[in-house]
């Protein structure tokens, strides 16, 4: 019983001489640190209890890295020394040696002016114990508080809060007044509202509660729902049993409750909005390519979606050819993110090219028939995609270049992407870049002409078995594009074009073959339907209903919405 008091005793003078040190820092010399670590190697427990407590009050950026070091069990004891050593080296007998640093400068340790190695049996590993283990973790948590680094600082805020311990309010209270970060700041008064919402403050009083409830719901915190409802069951309960309930309490918990999820759905609402218009925005590239082959050219192009995969692939194989220059350092590590740039006329190059080569082959014999092109081009994808299977399997990675990772914050807890956003960008550039070549270049006025009127066009000297070439190589392009534009949000594997070719003629068929317009509003609205009904229904009954409503919509508007042009048309 004696021993269980004396380690109980230990336990709480620990605990509270790490609020002490939590509440009360300091700026400590060289010589008070250097002390603090030496009592790490003390056999007592509240000896190294209180020397972390000494190191967490330095608020010194490298004594973070030495409570972490010992933490993860990288520092030694060595002749009565306290030592880092980050691996442990093999030599070629078998034994096992450790070069040493300096745990608080991590430079390394010489003698003789030689580096200083150790044989491992000599050394001790130490370790925190498990009542030290809490003691560290606050320590480390107190000194990135106070981080020169913007993001190890916000981690530290948020841990602090979701922690809700008394033992960091004092410090985030004396962070809010020096921070300068927005984030931060928003952090720092929610997670101090957790804290004197957790209950665990002595005498708090319920209005400092009630505060705490009003301010998270005022603030719309996403991490102070769950407190928040937590806080309500208890209610609840105690009201089954019986127990009166404050209304107050009641009412201030639930308004705040529904004060969060309220902007939450609202927060929600705009992010399938968007989402909608990037998927829109691959819908469209994909429709503009089918657009062509089939609304000018009376082709329905079922290898369509295999061409946007070969422009996923020719972008991975991009990736690969600047990931070799680098390692092979004939380019700078800084020059891989233009790896994406170049990708863009390749990948549109490579599915151009492979589909004026189908069409040399095999649809040039079918035009006037689609339904024969359908079951050509169809076979046509089928080699395709066990082509790609067999030379790269069923599944790559495409790494995003580092200027499209993350998102801008346009409204609290709503962020949008950059790669959504450069996918919305890209497809009104080849909406642009398409309408114009279509109506104000001489390519396209023969484009245009041959699909009107053959007889007419070729009498007129235009080759039209080369302009029918160049515009099914330009729809394939286009669907190049959309693969290429696709790595930025999915997977690339053989048959990720099966995914997308059934909704792009869809595209195709709601806004009216051969219209870049109609094109582009189905798109649109395809996608944000799309994105808009997923929440309420499975994926599957999702692409169900927009089956229906499409089926219906052609009922009541069989040319779509813009009626049909082109070689179709005039059948």
């Amino acid at each position: 019983m004696r021993t269980k008091n004396k380690l109980f005793l230990r336990s709480w003078t620990a605990g509270v001489g790490l609020f002490l040190a939590l509440a009360s820092p300091s700026v400590a010399s060289e010589e008070e640190i250097r002390h603090s670590i030496a009592q790490l190697l003390d056999e007592e427990v509240t000896v190294r209890a209180t020397a972390i407590e000494a190191l967490a009050r330095t608020r010194d950026p490298r004594v973070a890295q030495l409570l972490a070091a010992f933490q993860e069990g990288s520092l030694y004891e060595w002749n009565d020394t306290l030592v880092f050593c980050p691996q442990m080296t093999t030599s070629e007998d078998g034994q096992k040696s450790a070069p040493l640093f300096d745990p608080l400068t991590r430079q390394r340790l010489d003698t003789d002016g030689k580096p200083l190695v150790a044989p491992s049996a000599g050394l001790r590993e130490l370790g925190p114990t498990r009542r030290e283990r809490r003691a560290v973790r606050d320590g480390l948590l107190l000194l990135r508080l106070f981080s020169a680094v913007p993001e190890e600082r916000l981690a530290s805020i948020q841990k602090c809060g979701d922690l809700r311990d008394l033992k960091f309010l004092e410090s985030l209270e004396e962070l809010s007044s020096s921070e300068t970060n927005a984030d931060a700041q928003y952090t720092i008064r929610e997670s101090i509202c957790l804290i004197r919402l957790g209950g665990k403050i002595p005498d708090q009083k319920l209005e400092d509660r009630l505060a705490a409830a009003r301010e998270l719901g005022e603030m719309r915190s996403p991490r102070g729902l769950p407190v928040l409802e937590e806080r309500l069951q208890e209610l609840d309960a105690a009201a089954q049993e019986g127990t009166p309930v404050n209304p107050v309490a009641s009412a201030a918990y639930r308004q705040a409750v529904e004060e969060i999820q309220s902007y939450r759905k609202y927060v929600h609402g705009f992010e399938h909005l968007f989402s909608g218009l990037s998927l829109g925005s691959i819908l469209i590239l994909m429709a503009l390519g089918l657009s062509i082959t089939f609304g000018l050219m009376g082709v329905i192009n079922m290898a369509h979606g295999e061409l946007m995969m070969i422009g996923a692939y020719a972008t991975y194989e991009m990736q690969r050819l600047f990931d070799l220059l680098v390692v092979e350092q004939w380019l700078p590590e800084s020059a891989f993110n233009w790896y994406y740039v170049l990708a863009l006329p390749v990948a549109f190059f490579s599915a151009a090219l492979v589909g004026y080569f189908v069409e040399r082959l095999v649809i040039r014999h079918l035009y006037g028939r689609p339904l024969e092109t359908l079951l050509a081009t169809w076979g046509v994808g089928l080699i395709l995609i066990q082509g790609v299977r067999l030379l790269y399997g069923d599944n790559i990675g495409v790494n995003s270049p580092t200027w499209l990772r993350g998102g801008a914050e346009v409204l609290p807890q709503f962020i949008l992407p950059y790669n959504r956003c450069f996918i919305i960008f890209l497809c009104v550039l080849c909406v642009a870049l398409i309408y114009s070549l279509l109506n104000f270049t001489k390519l396209g006025l023969m484009v245009r002409a041959t699909m009107q009127n053959r007889a007419m066009a070729d009498s007129l000297g235009v080759n039209t078995r080369r302009i029918d070439a160049y515009t099914f190589a330009l729809g394939s392009g286009l669907a190049g594009i959309a693969g290429y534009a696709l790595t930025l949000v999915g997977g690339v594997t053989p048959d990720m074009g099966q995914n997308y070719i059934v909704d792009s003629f869809l595209v195709v068929v709601t806004g009216g073959v051969g219209e870049i317009a109609g094109a582009v509003c189905a798109g649109l609205g395809l996608g944000v339907l799309n994105k808009l009904l997923e929440p309420q229904f499975e994926a599957v009954w999702a692409k169900v209903l927009i089956l229906v409503c499409v089926v219906l919509f052609v009922q009541w508007r069989p040319s779509g919405l813009f009626p049909p042009k082109g070689r179709l048309a005039d059948a």
